[in-house]
């Protein structure tokens, strides 16, 4: 027996003794990666690499479910892949339903994968990362586009269905390595000279500092630390108040943006989730270390976000009022963050 028939007998066993347990949670428990246990399926369909290709023909399918995850959050949502382009570095999908971030170089394999449901199956294109994580899934929703994606999984057909995964081993490699000699002054000038929300991570490159220790550089200017709960108040906040919102939500290779309102908000456990018709989060809040509100200059004025992260620093999600470039913050977004910082600094203050 070889490792793949093994670990495919593993995996049969563990799925016995826990039949609603997720592939992601099960690769955990054998200790390999997602794709690896993927790869054990006899239904499976290995696609080839070409990235740009595989997401333009995604068009043809219509409504879709986009889901992309982290470990610590899950970001689902459903529309059309349209206004498709790519890049040398970095690939875009730009509808007001389905908005990406994609970054072909940290791809590493793609698959069609039927999924069982209890509504039948679903099928599914899944991506995963040069380390064999979970990148980007997409899920067929319309029965009538099944043709559409049979042509798709045709053309973009691996040729070698028994190819070797090639799968990086360890960490990723981290992309800043914080010196304390840091001129701090100098980096909060930088700061307050931004001109653009993306102007930042260049700014981080530039001090070679990693995220989470800039905010806290430059906490007391753009930055303030708050309460992990704050991701809950503002959620709840925003429903209330109607205030539409950017959630940003990213895996090693895409990034995922849902822009607009959020109604119904419900905590189960530690999942804190947003369960609206086009739009589901599913955030284990107790995965939350970080939480802080930054703003950034820019020639539109001041944005604000709140972003999350976890106990390696590592960015959970990021939230923003809803807005386009050249478009100013939305004041209720703004008055909503002043307020929750507010009633954080009052809670502050009674300890």
């Amino acid at each position: 027996m070889n490792s793949k028939e093994a670990l495919a007998k593993a995996w049969s066993k563990l799925k016995e003794e826990e039949p609603k347990l997720r592939i992601k949670n099960a690769a955990d428990k054998l200790g390999v990666t997602e794709v690896e246990l993927l790869a054990t399926q006899q239904d499976i369909t290995r696609l080839n690499e070409d990235w740009p290709g595989i997401f333009q023909a995604v068009e043809s399918l219509g409504y879709v479910m986009a889901l992309t995850r982290n470990e610590s959050v899950v970001h689902e949502r459903r529309g059309e892949y349209h206004n498709i382009s790519f890049n040398k570095h970095v690939g875009l999908v730009l509808d007001p339903n389905i908005d990406l971030r994609i970054f072909p170089a940290r791809l590493g394999s793609a698959f069609a994968v039927p999924v069982p449901t209890p509504r039948g199956v679903l099928q599914s294109i899944q991506f995963f990362d040069t380390f064999g994580i979970a990148a980007h899934k997409i899920y067929l929703l319309k029965e009538e586009n099944l043709g559409q994606f049979n042509d798709l999984v045709e053309s973009f057909k691996n040729e070698d269905q028994d190819a070797e995964l090639v799968i990086e081993k360890g960490e990723a490699p981290s992309a800043y390595d914080y010196k304390n000699s840091i001129d701090k002054d100098a980096f909060i000038k930088d700061w307050s000279s931004l001109k653009d929300t993306h102007d930042f991570y260049p700014l981080l490159k530039k001090y070679n500092v990693k995220r989470t220790d800039a905010l806290a550089l430059a906490e007391g200017v753009f930055t303030q630390k708050v309460e992990n709960t704050i991701t809950e108040s503002m959620l709840h906040g925003a429903a209330e108040l109607e205030v539409p919102i950017m959630v940003f939500v990213g895996s090693r290779a895409v990034i995922q943006i849902h822009s607009g309102p959020v109604k119904t908000i419900k905590k189960m456990d530690n999942w804190l989730n947003v369960l609206d018709p086009e739009f589901n989060l599913h955030l284990q809040e107790d995965h939350i270390v970080d939480s802080w509100i930054v703003r950034k200059p820019t020639e539109d004025g001041i944005v604000t976000s709140i972003e999350v992260y976890d106990k390696d620093g590592r960015d959970i999600a990021t939230f923003f009022g809803a807005r386009k470039p050249g478009i100013p913050e939305l004041e209720s977004w703004r008055n909503l963050v002043k307020e929750l910082e507010t009633k954080e600094a009052k809670m502050e203050t009674i300890k």
